[in-house]
């Protein structure tokens, strides 16, 4: 299994904490908040993309408002 290639946003701010994204080469999606760097959350492609779309059309703004 090889590392792991973590990308994070250019919108997040290392002072705030920030998500990284990785695609793993089982073809899962794994994220990581650089606060809690030890609990990995794994993801489907489509389900990531759900979310996308979700937060594109602001379906969660509440959270962050």
């Amino acid at each position: 299994m090889s590392a792991l290639h973590w990308q994070k946003s250019s919108y997040s701010a290392e002072a705030n904490g920030c998500v990284h994204v990785a695609a793993a080469e089982d073809g899962s999606i794994k994220l990581v908040e650089s606060d809690d760097p030890h609990v990995i959350v794994t993801t489907t492609p489509a389900k990531l993309h759900a979310f996308i779309l979700g937060v594109k059309a602001g379906e969660f703004d509440h959270f962050v408002a």
